[in-house]
Protein backbone atom coordinates (compact mmCIF):
# COMPACT_ATOMS: atom_id res chain seq x y z
CA UNK A 1 0.00 0.00 0.00
CA UNK A 2 2.62 2.78 0.74
CA UNK A 3 4.73 1.96 -3.05
CA UNK A 4 0.66 2.67 -4.29
CA UNK A 5 0.65 6.13 -1.86
CA UNK A 6 4.40 6.86 -3.38
CA UNK A 7 2.97 6.15 -7.07
CA UNK A 8 -0.10 8.52 -6.59
CA UNK A 9 1.85 11.05 -5.02
CA UNK A 10 5.11 12.81 -4.99
CA UNK A 11 6.13 12.32 -8.49
CA UNK A 12 9.73 14.97 -9.04
CA UNK A 13 11.18 15.11 -12.69
CA UNK A 14 13.54 12.82 -11.42
CA UNK A 15 11.72 10.25 -10.30
CA UNK A 16 9.46 10.24 -12.99
CA UNK A 17 12.04 10.60 -15.54
CA UNK A 18 13.77 7.39 -14.64
CA UNK A 19 10.18 5.83 -14.07
CA UNK A 20 9.27 6.69 -17.64
CA UNK A 21 12.40 5.33 -19.27
CA UNK A 22 12.31 1.64 -17.40
CA UNK A 23 9.02 1.88 -18.92
CA UNK A 24 9.76 2.50 -22.11
CA UNK A 25 12.46 0.39 -22.22
CA UNK A 26 11.31 -3.11 -20.84
CA UNK A 27 8.27 -2.30 -23.83
CA UNK A 28 11.04 -1.86 -25.99
CA UNK A 29 13.03 -5.03 -24.94
CA UNK A 30 9.55 -6.86 -25.39
CA UNK A 31 7.66 -5.86 -28.79
CA UNK A 32 4.40 -7.06 -30.01
CA UNK A 33 3.39 -6.76 -33.54
CA UNK A 34 -0.36 -5.39 -34.03
CA UNK A 35 -3.54 -7.21 -31.87
CA UNK A 36 -0.73 -9.26 -30.26
CA UNK A 37 0.06 -7.21 -27.45
CA UNK A 38 -0.94 -9.13 -24.82
CA UNK A 39 1.70 -9.13 -22.76
CA UNK A 40 2.02 -4.98 -23.55
CA UNK A 41 -1.57 -5.06 -22.24
CA UNK A 42 -1.03 -6.66 -19.14
CA UNK A 43 1.76 -4.58 -17.95
CA UNK A 44 -0.26 -1.39 -18.79
CA UNK A 45 -2.47 -2.41 -16.59
CA UNK A 46 -0.43 -3.62 -13.90
CA UNK A 47 1.22 -0.05 -14.03
CA UNK A 48 -2.66 1.91 -13.55
CA UNK A 49 -3.82 -0.58 -11.34
CA UNK A 50 -0.65 -0.06 -8.68
CA UNK A 51 -1.54 4.03 -8.93
CA UNK A 52 -4.65 3.55 -8.24
CA UNK A 53 -6.24 4.33 -11.41
CA UNK A 54 -9.21 2.80 -12.13
CA UNK A 55 -9.41 0.72 -15.28
CA UNK A 56 -12.70 0.24 -17.63
CA UNK A 57 -13.71 -3.16 -18.75
CA UNK A 58 -14.04 -2.65 -22.50
CA UNK A 59 -14.53 -5.65 -24.87
CA UNK A 60 -11.13 -5.18 -26.44
CA UNK A 61 -8.35 -8.38 -26.68
CA UNK A 62 -5.76 -6.03 -26.41
CA UNK A 63 -5.08 -2.18 -25.61
CA UNK A 64 -6.84 -0.65 -22.19
CA UNK A 65 -9.07 2.31 -21.47
CA UNK A 66 -8.72 3.87 -17.56
CA UNK A 67 -9.85 6.60 -16.50
CA UNK A 68 -8.83 9.83 -13.74
CA UNK A 69 -11.55 12.52 -12.58
CA UNK A 70 -15.18 12.21 -12.43
CA UNK A 71 -18.32 13.83 -14.33
CA UNK A 72 -18.33 16.13 -17.09
CA UNK A 73 -16.77 17.24 -19.53
CA UNK A 74 -14.76 14.40 -20.66
CA UNK A 75 -11.35 14.33 -22.64
CA UNK A 76 -9.82 11.73 -23.85
CA UNK A 77 -5.84 11.21 -24.54
CA UNK A 78 -4.50 8.46 -27.05
CA UNK A 79 -1.06 6.56 -27.10
CA UNK A 80 -0.53 3.55 -29.49
CA UNK A 81 1.19 0.46 -28.32
CA UNK A 82 1.83 -2.01 -31.05
CA UNK A 83 5.40 -2.23 -32.37
CA UNK A 84 6.73 -3.52 -36.26
CA UNK A 85 8.15 -6.59 -38.39
CA UNK A 86 11.33 -5.07 -37.97
CA UNK A 87 14.86 -6.30 -36.86
CA UNK A 88 16.36 -4.31 -34.77
CA UNK A 89 19.87 -2.67 -35.68
CA UNK A 90 20.27 -0.15 -32.76
CA UNK A 91 22.71 -1.82 -31.04
CA UNK A 92 21.08 -0.51 -27.71
CA UNK A 93 21.63 -2.31 -24.29
CA UNK A 94 17.70 -3.01 -24.23
CA UNK A 95 17.30 -3.63 -27.95
CA UNK A 96 14.19 -5.78 -28.79
CA UNK A 97 14.90 -9.44 -27.50
CA UNK A 98 12.54 -10.95 -29.96
CA UNK A 99 13.63 -11.66 -33.64
CA UNK A 100 11.58 -9.98 -36.42
CA UNK A 101 9.51 -7.50 -33.91
CA UNK A 102 11.09 -3.95 -33.06
CA UNK A 103 9.39 -1.02 -31.57
CA UNK A 104 10.96 0.64 -34.95
CA UNK A 105 8.31 3.72 -34.94
CA UNK A 106 8.37 4.77 -31.16
CA UNK A 107 4.99 3.34 -29.64
CA UNK A 108 6.56 2.14 -26.21
CA UNK A 109 7.68 5.96 -25.91
CA UNK A 110 3.89 6.87 -26.45
CA UNK A 111 2.58 4.61 -24.13
CA UNK A 112 5.05 5.70 -21.77
CA UNK A 113 4.29 9.12 -22.09
CA UNK A 114 0.76 8.76 -21.31
CA UNK A 115 1.34 6.66 -18.43
CA UNK A 116 3.43 9.23 -16.88
CA UNK A 117 0.78 11.72 -18.24
CA UNK A 118 -1.85 8.98 -16.18
CA UNK A 119 0.52 9.65 -13.02
CA UNK A 120 0.72 12.97 -13.16
CA UNK A 121 -3.65 12.92 -13.63
CA UNK A 122 -3.57 11.59 -10.56
CA UNK A 123 -1.47 13.14 -8.56
CA UNK A 124 -3.78 16.28 -9.28
CA UNK A 125 -7.42 14.35 -9.77
CA UNK A 126 -9.03 16.36 -7.28
CA UNK A 127 -8.22 19.69 -9.43
CA UNK A 128 -9.57 18.31 -12.43
CA UNK A 129 -12.42 20.14 -13.79
CA UNK A 130 -14.04 16.60 -15.05
CA UNK A 131 -13.02 13.29 -16.14
CA UNK A 132 -9.63 12.29 -18.53
CA UNK A 133 -10.13 9.27 -20.41
CA UNK A 134 -6.61 7.18 -21.23
CA UNK A 135 -7.00 5.52 -24.25
CA UNK A 136 -3.66 2.76 -25.14
CA UNK A 137 -4.60 2.04 -28.51
CA UNK A 138 -3.72 -1.31 -30.27
CA UNK A 139 -3.00 -1.90 -33.54
CA UNK A 140 -2.16 1.59 -35.04
CA UNK A 141 0.05 0.19 -37.43
CA UNK A 142 -2.58 -2.14 -39.08
CA UNK A 143 -5.18 0.80 -39.06
CA UNK A 144 -7.10 -1.37 -36.93
CA UNK A 145 -7.03 -0.63 -33.51
CA UNK A 146 -8.80 2.85 -33.63
CA UNK A 147 -12.02 1.40 -34.86
CA UNK A 148 -12.02 -1.74 -32.78
CA UNK A 149 -11.62 0.91 -29.36
CA UNK A 150 -14.54 3.49 -30.91
CA UNK A 151 -16.28 0.14 -31.03
CA UNK A 152 -16.12 -0.96 -27.43
CA UNK A 153 -17.52 2.38 -26.95
CA UNK A 154 -14.22 3.94 -25.38
CA UNK A 155 -15.58 7.84 -26.95
CA UNK A 156 -18.85 7.45 -25.11
CA UNK A 157 -19.08 11.20 -23.66
CA UNK A 158 -15.76 12.40 -24.73
CA UNK A 159 -16.18 15.83 -26.30
CA UNK A 160 -12.40 16.01 -27.33
CA UNK A 161 -9.47 13.99 -27.69
CA UNK A 162 -5.88 14.62 -28.22
CA UNK A 163 -3.04 12.20 -29.75
CA UNK A 164 0.73 12.67 -30.55
CA UNK A 165 3.61 11.39 -32.36
CA UNK A 166 7.19 11.61 -31.33
CA UNK A 167 9.18 13.31 -34.35
CA UNK A 168 12.60 12.62 -35.06
CA UNK A 169 13.91 15.89 -37.03
CA UNK A 170 12.43 17.70 -34.35
CA UNK A 171 14.53 18.73 -31.25
CA UNK A 172 13.20 17.90 -27.88
CA UNK A 173 11.45 20.61 -25.85
CA UNK A 174 9.70 21.67 -29.35
CA UNK A 175 5.89 20.53 -30.21
CA UNK A 176 4.37 20.60 -33.58
CA UNK A 177 0.69 21.82 -33.98
CA UNK A 178 -1.03 22.81 -36.58
CA UNK A 179 -4.81 22.81 -37.45
CA UNK A 180 -6.30 21.06 -40.49
CA UNK A 181 -4.42 18.31 -42.35
CA UNK A 182 -1.79 16.68 -40.91
CA UNK A 183 -1.30 13.66 -42.22
CA UNK A 184 -2.39 11.47 -45.14
CA UNK A 185 -4.83 9.29 -46.13
CA UNK A 186 -3.34 5.69 -46.50
CA UNK A 187 -5.33 3.42 -49.35
CA UNK A 188 -4.06 0.87 -50.90
CA UNK A 189 -4.93 -0.59 -54.31
CA UNK A 190 -4.47 -4.18 -55.94
CA UNK A 191 -4.88 -4.31 -59.86
CA UNK A 192 -4.62 -7.49 -61.94
CA UNK A 193 -4.37 -6.96 -65.43
CA UNK A 194 -5.39 -9.91 -67.70
CA UNK A 195 -3.89 -11.04 -71.30
CA UNK A 196 -2.92 -14.26 -73.80
CA UNK A 197 0.13 -16.32 -72.16
CA UNK A 198 2.06 -17.13 -75.27
CA UNK A 199 5.82 -17.83 -76.37
CA UNK A 200 8.01 -15.27 -75.95
CA UNK A 201 9.36 -15.11 -79.60
CA UNK A 202 6.14 -15.06 -80.46
CA UNK A 203 4.55 -12.22 -78.83
CA UNK A 204 1.76 -11.53 -81.62
CA UNK A 205 0.27 -15.05 -80.70
CA UNK A 206 -1.06 -13.71 -77.75
CA UNK A 207 -1.83 -10.31 -75.16
CA UNK A 208 1.09 -9.18 -73.35
CA UNK A 209 0.16 -8.03 -69.76
CA UNK A 210 3.00 -6.75 -68.85
CA UNK A 211 3.33 -4.10 -71.67
CA UNK A 212 -0.18 -3.08 -70.42
CA UNK A 213 0.74 -3.36 -67.10
CA UNK A 214 3.43 -1.23 -67.63
CA UNK A 215 0.95 1.63 -69.44
CA UNK A 216 -0.80 1.63 -66.58
CA UNK A 217 2.41 2.48 -64.57
CA UNK A 218 2.95 5.14 -66.70
CA UNK A 219 -0.55 6.70 -66.88
CA UNK A 220 -1.20 6.30 -63.41
CA UNK A 221 1.85 9.37 -62.87
CA UNK A 222 -0.30 12.07 -64.76
CA UNK A 223 -3.10 11.71 -61.78
CA UNK A 224 -0.87 13.90 -59.59
CA UNK A 225 0.58 15.71 -62.33
CA UNK A 226 -3.01 16.92 -64.22
CA UNK A 227 -5.46 15.89 -62.23
CA UNK A 228 -4.28 17.20 -58.46
CA UNK A 229 -4.01 20.91 -58.12
CA UNK A 230 -0.85 22.54 -57.81
CA UNK A 231 -2.25 23.81 -54.66
CA UNK A 232 -3.21 20.51 -53.35
CA UNK A 233 -1.24 17.44 -52.64
CA UNK A 234 -1.32 13.86 -53.12
CA UNK A 235 1.07 10.52 -54.05
CA UNK A 236 0.66 7.84 -56.12
CA UNK A 237 2.98 4.88 -55.86
CA UNK A 238 2.96 1.58 -57.59
CA UNK A 239 5.36 -0.48 -55.35
CA UNK A 240 5.21 -4.12 -56.69
CA UNK A 241 4.70 -5.38 -59.89
CA UNK A 242 4.74 -9.31 -60.33
CA UNK A 243 4.30 -11.37 -63.59
CA UNK A 244 5.31 -14.69 -65.43
CA UNK A 245 7.81 -17.87 -64.42
CA UNK A 246 9.98 -17.91 -66.92
CA UNK A 247 12.11 -15.48 -69.54
CA UNK A 248 10.99 -17.29 -72.69
CA UNK A 249 7.09 -17.52 -71.34
CA UNK A 250 4.57 -14.19 -71.70
CA UNK A 251 2.23 -14.76 -68.95
CA UNK A 252 -1.19 -14.35 -68.78
CA UNK A 253 -1.49 -11.90 -65.99
CA UNK A 254 0.34 -9.13 -64.65
CA UNK A 255 -0.39 -7.91 -60.82
CA UNK A 256 0.83 -4.76 -59.02
CA UNK A 257 -0.01 -2.88 -56.03
CA UNK A 258 0.88 -0.10 -53.95
CA UNK A 259 -0.39 3.32 -52.32
CA UNK A 260 -2.21 5.99 -52.50
CA UNK A 261 -2.05 9.32 -50.00
CA UNK A 262 -3.54 12.40 -50.05
CA UNK A 263 -4.75 15.09 -47.42
CA UNK A 264 -8.30 16.24 -48.44
CA UNK A 265 -11.28 14.08 -48.88
CA UNK A 266 -12.31 15.94 -51.89
CA UNK A 267 -8.99 14.65 -53.47
CA UNK A 268 -9.36 11.19 -51.74
CA UNK A 269 -12.27 10.76 -54.36
CA UNK A 270 -10.81 12.40 -57.13
CA UNK A 271 -7.43 10.38 -57.07
CA UNK A 272 -9.46 7.33 -56.79
CA UNK A 273 -12.09 8.06 -59.39
CA UNK A 274 -9.49 8.91 -61.85
CA UNK A 275 -7.18 5.82 -60.86
CA UNK A 276 -10.24 3.33 -62.08
CA UNK A 277 -10.60 5.68 -65.45
CA UNK A 278 -6.22 4.85 -66.12
CA UNK A 279 -6.58 1.08 -65.36
CA UNK A 280 -9.81 0.73 -67.20
CA UNK A 281 -8.72 2.93 -70.49
CA UNK A 282 -5.45 1.85 -70.44
CA UNK A 283 -6.52 -2.18 -70.00
CA UNK A 284 -8.61 -2.05 -73.04
CA UNK A 285 -6.31 0.06 -75.28
CA UNK A 286 -4.47 -2.36 -75.11
CA UNK A 287 -6.19 -5.71 -75.70
CA UNK A 288 -6.39 -6.72 -71.90
CA UNK A 289 -9.11 -6.47 -69.49
CA UNK A 290 -8.33 -5.19 -65.55
CA UNK A 291 -9.62 -5.47 -62.21
CA UNK A 292 -9.42 -2.85 -59.42
CA UNK A 293 -9.20 -3.61 -55.53
CA UNK A 294 -9.15 -0.51 -53.58
CA UNK A 295 -7.81 -0.89 -50.02
CA UNK A 296 -9.57 1.98 -48.04
CA UNK A 297 -6.86 3.39 -45.20
CA UNK A 298 -7.49 5.52 -42.53
CA UNK A 299 -8.97 8.84 -43.47
CA UNK A 300 -6.58 12.09 -43.01
CA UNK A 301 -5.79 13.89 -39.83
CA UNK A 302 -7.73 16.67 -39.63
CA UNK A 303 -6.99 18.91 -36.50
CA UNK A 304 -10.00 20.97 -35.16
CA UNK A 305 -9.22 24.51 -35.45
CA UNK A 306 -10.33 25.35 -31.22
CA UNK A 307 -8.70 22.21 -30.29
CA UNK A 308 -4.95 23.08 -31.97
CA UNK A 309 -5.44 26.95 -30.42
CA UNK A 310 -5.85 25.23 -26.94
CA UNK A 311 -3.33 22.65 -27.36
CA UNK A 312 -0.95 25.89 -28.76
CA UNK A 313 -1.86 27.38 -25.03
CA UNK A 314 -1.41 23.90 -23.15
CA UNK A 315 2.08 23.15 -24.71
CA UNK A 316 2.95 26.99 -24.12
CA UNK A 317 2.02 26.22 -20.21
CA UNK A 318 3.79 22.88 -20.19
CA UNK A 319 7.04 25.07 -21.15
CA UNK A 320 7.17 24.15 -25.06
CA UNK A 321 8.16 25.65 -28.05
CA UNK A 322 5.29 25.64 -30.56
CA UNK A 323 6.57 25.01 -34.06
CA UNK A 324 4.19 24.63 -37.56
CA UNK A 325 5.12 20.89 -38.28
CA UNK A 326 5.29 19.86 -42.11
CA UNK A 327 2.49 17.84 -42.77
CA UNK A 328 3.57 13.85 -43.07
CA UNK A 329 2.09 11.80 -45.81
CA UNK A 330 2.30 8.70 -43.17
CA UNK A 331 -0.80 7.62 -42.37
CA UNK A 332 -2.41 7.42 -38.95
CA UNK A 333 -5.55 6.15 -37.23
CA UNK A 334 -6.41 8.73 -35.04
CA UNK A 335 -8.28 10.34 -37.72
CA UNK A 336 -10.62 7.47 -36.85
CA UNK A 337 -11.16 9.35 -33.38
CA UNK A 338 -11.86 12.80 -35.69
CA UNK A 339 -14.63 10.88 -37.37
CA UNK A 340 -16.54 10.89 -34.28
CA UNK A 341 -15.54 13.65 -31.90
CA UNK A 342 -13.25 16.96 -32.89
CA UNK A 343 -9.64 16.05 -32.23
CA UNK A 344 -5.93 17.06 -32.29
CA UNK A 345 -3.15 15.40 -33.48
CA UNK A 346 0.92 16.72 -32.47
CA UNK A 347 3.99 16.20 -33.17
CA UNK A 348 6.31 16.46 -29.85
CA UNK A 349 10.37 16.33 -30.91
CA UNK A 350 12.52 13.64 -29.70
CA UNK A 351 15.38 14.47 -31.46
CA UNK A 352 16.12 10.98 -32.96
CA UNK A 353 18.80 9.40 -35.29
CA UNK A 354 16.26 8.42 -38.38
CA UNK A 355 12.96 8.57 -39.59
CA UNK A 356 10.28 5.74 -38.21
CA UNK A 357 10.29 2.63 -39.38
CA UNK A 358 13.79 2.49 -39.61
CA UNK A 359 15.69 -0.77 -38.43
CA UNK A 360 18.23 2.01 -36.19
CA UNK A 361 15.19 4.01 -35.04
CA UNK A 362 15.75 6.08 -32.17
CA UNK A 363 15.00 8.14 -29.78
CA UNK A 364 15.95 10.77 -27.01
CA UNK A 365 14.50 9.60 -23.53
CA UNK A 366 14.67 13.01 -21.90
CA UNK A 367 11.94 14.06 -23.94
CA UNK A 368 9.89 11.72 -22.16
CA UNK A 369 8.93 13.76 -18.74
CA UNK A 370 7.99 16.88 -21.06
CA UNK A 371 5.61 14.53 -23.17
CA UNK A 372 4.04 12.98 -19.97
CA UNK A 373 3.55 16.78 -18.71
CA UNK A 374 2.13 18.00 -22.41
CA UNK A 375 -0.17 15.10 -22.00
CA UNK A 376 -1.64 15.95 -18.89
CA UNK A 377 -1.62 19.49 -19.40
CA UNK A 378 -3.45 18.91 -22.90
CA UNK A 379 -6.68 17.22 -20.71
CA UNK A 380 -6.27 19.80 -17.96
CA UNK A 381 -6.78 22.80 -20.19
CA UNK A 382 -9.08 21.49 -22.53
CA UNK A 383 -11.30 20.39 -19.19
CA UNK A 384 -11.21 23.62 -17.78
CA UNK A 385 -12.05 25.33 -21.42
CA UNK A 386 -15.09 23.01 -22.14
CA UNK A 387 -16.46 23.51 -18.61
CA UNK A 388 -16.34 27.36 -19.50
CA UNK A 389 -18.13 26.87 -21.95
CA UNK A 390 -20.49 24.83 -20.78
CA UNK A 391 -21.18 27.51 -17.75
Amino acid sequence: MANHETLQHNWTDETLHAKLVAVRRQLHAHPELSNEEFETTKAIRGWLSEAGIRILELPLQTGVVAEIGSGTPIVALRGDIDALPVEEQTGLPFASTVPGKMHACGHDFHTASLLGAAYLLKQREEELAGTVRLIFQPAEEKAQGAKKVIAAGALEGVQAIYGLHNKPDLPVGTVGIKAGPLMAAADGFLVEVKGVGTHAAVPDAGVDPIVAAAHIVTQLQSIVSRNVSPLESAVVSVTRINSGTSWNVISDKAVMDGTVRTFEESVRSRVQERFKQVVDGVAAAAGTTASLRWIEGPPPVNNDAQLAEWAAEAAEAAGLQVVTPTPSSAGEDFSFYQKEVPGVFLFIGTDGPQEWHHPAFDLDEKALPGTANLFATLAEHALHKLRSNQS
